[in-house]
């Protein structure tokens, strides 16, 4: 069977754009709901201890990039702690399956993270249950597809920066004072950072400032031995995109690059891996891009 390292042509790898169809669900978005389900790499993520130990909180972590990262982590030997909206409970639920069918402990702690004190509460719960935090995963995010700037709402500018970008302040504020020497905060970023798209102009702003982020406290944090980089994904099949983009958006995702197809969150997992694991450990304040050839200048 094949696995992440085995030699492929991307092109054809995953399933085609073609096959996505143009259709919508209910907000925030479950798996079970989605026409095609997404790849999260249960069939063919195989680790190698490149985490063995390591105690990771990653927000977001109930589907999509989340799961996908969570399931790599512990396959990699993590214990995790996943967030989530409540409303995600089942989805969230079969994260913690594959996780403890990987052998690690997977806690979970549904909440909002757009509450101050939730953020606070999470790094403190990571800290008490898995007796320490050494990876910090800030991925959770919200989107929502707009006609124009003047369909944009005061209430839904209000909570796409309190979600992808106050949270990571937060988020990291709380968890630093915790963190040693050798670990590591991955912030999720896109390529919306740098090529965005009109219909999600207050998303795409909230991943360029994620992107400066994660520049300035790795500068910060450096001479403590705590690394900070960023993975900017490009058009990748999660139930964020039919939750939030109109039919038309949806039919044909990800067809526009290079490769020609949507990304899938397990070809996005081995990126997170490494920048949490020690072969990292020269890297900081850097952003991987898995984008499908889309470019991030």
């Amino acid at each position: 069977m094949s696995d992440q390292t085995t030699p492929q042509d991307p092109t054809t790898q995953h399933t085609s754009s073609d096959d996505l169809p143009g259709h919508s669900i209910p907000h925030p978005g479950l798996e079970q709901d989605m026409p095609v389900e997404p790849d999260f790499g249960e069939e063919s993520y195989r680790g190698s201890g490149r985490l063995e130990g390591r105690r990771a909180l990653i927000t977001g972590g109930d589907s999509g990039i989340g799961r996908a990262v969570a399931l790599a982590f512990a396959r990699e030997g993590a214990d995790v702690v996943i967030s989530y909206l409540p409303e995600e409970e089942e989805d969230a639920q079969e994260t913690v399956r594959v996780v403890e069918a990987a052998g690690r402990r997977c806690v979970t702690a549904p909440g909002d993270v757009r509450e101050e004190q939730y953020c606070q509460e999470l790094v403190g719960r990571t800290v008490s249950e898995l007796g320490g935090i050494d990876v910090l995963v800030s991925n959770a995010a919200f989107q929502m597809s707009i006609t124009g700037i003047e369909d944009l709402t005061t209430e839904q500018l209000l909570r796409t920066y309190t979600t992808n970008v106050f949270a990571a302040f937060w988020l990291c504020k709380a968890a630093v004072p915790h963190m040693e020497g050798g670990a590591s905060i991955i912030v999720t970023t896109s390529i919306q950072a740098y090529q965005p798209s009109p219909e999600l102009l207050d998303y795409a702003s909230t991943k360029g400032a994620l992107l400066n982020f994660t520049k300035g406290l790795s500068q910060e944090l450096a001479p403590r031995g705590i690394r900070v980089n960023t993975v900017a994904p490009g058009p990748i099949w999660t139930p964020l995109i039919p939750a939030t983009m109109p039919e038309e958006k949806v039919d044909g995702f990800g067809e526009q690059t290079p490769i020609g197809r949507a990304g899938q969150p397990a070809e996005l997992a081995p990126a997170y891996v490494f920048l949490a694991s020690q072969e990292s450990s020269y890297i900081t304040g850097e952003r991987i891009g898995v984008t499908g050839g889309m470019p991030t200048p």
